[in-house]
C-alpha cells in the first residue's frame, strides 16, 4: 500500500502519550511518518493526550474570522436582527462544526460560551454580562452550552 508521507503522521492517545517513540522509517534511516502533537482530520483538530481530546482553538479562531468578515462588509449599517441572523447562519456552524465527535469538558463548553459572550459585548458595546444575557434572551440567541 502506498502511503502519502506528506499527509501522514503519527499521534499517541494513551496514558504514555509523552513517551519517546522512534518514528516509522525506511531501512536507510529516512523518517517517512513523523510523530506530532496535533493532527487535523476532517476539519477537527485532535491533540495528543491521555484520552481522546480535540482542540477548539482553531474553531474559535475561524469563528472570529467569520464574524470579522461580516462586520467588515456590513458593520453597524444593518439592524441587530439581521446581523445576529447572519451570525447564527454563517458563523455559529463554524464554531460548532464537529463537536458531536469530541468529548467536551465543562471548561471547553464555557470557552465556547465565552467566545459568543465576547461577541455580544463587542456588538452591543458593553462589558456588563447581565446586559449581554438580556440581549441574548431578547434576540432568542442560545449559547453553545445550551445547544
Amino acid at each position: 500500500m502506498v502511503i502519502n508521507t506528506r499527509k501522514s503522521c503519527c499521534l499517541r492517545i494513551e496514558p504514555r502519550n509523552n513517551a519517546y517513540c522512534l518514528p516509522p522509517s525506511l531501512s536507510n534511516g529516512i523518517v517517512i511518518v513523523p510523530w506530532v502533537a496535533e493532527i487535523r482530520y476532517l476539519g477537527i483538530f485532535i491533540v495528543r493526550s491521555r484520552i481522546f481530546k480535540c482542540s477548539l482553538e482553531y474553531a474559535k479562531k475561524s469563528f472570529n474570522r467569520a464574524v470579522n468578515a461580516i462586520f467588515g462588509k456590513i458593520g453597524h449599517i444593518a439592524s441587530e436582527e439581521v446581523t445576529l441572523q447572519l451570525l447564527k447562519s454563517k458563523c455559529l456552524p463554524v464554531l460548532l462544526y464537529g463537536l458531536e465527535a469530541c468529548p467536551l469538558t465543562k471548561a471547553d463548553i464555557y470557552s465556547l460560551d465565552f467566545v459568543i459572550n465576547r461577541f455580544f459585548m463587542k456588538f452591543f458595546v458593553t462589558k456588563n454580562t447581565e446586559t449581554v444575557k438580556q440581549c441574548q434572551d431578547y434576540f432568542g440567541f442560545s449559547l453553545p452550552s445550551v445547544l
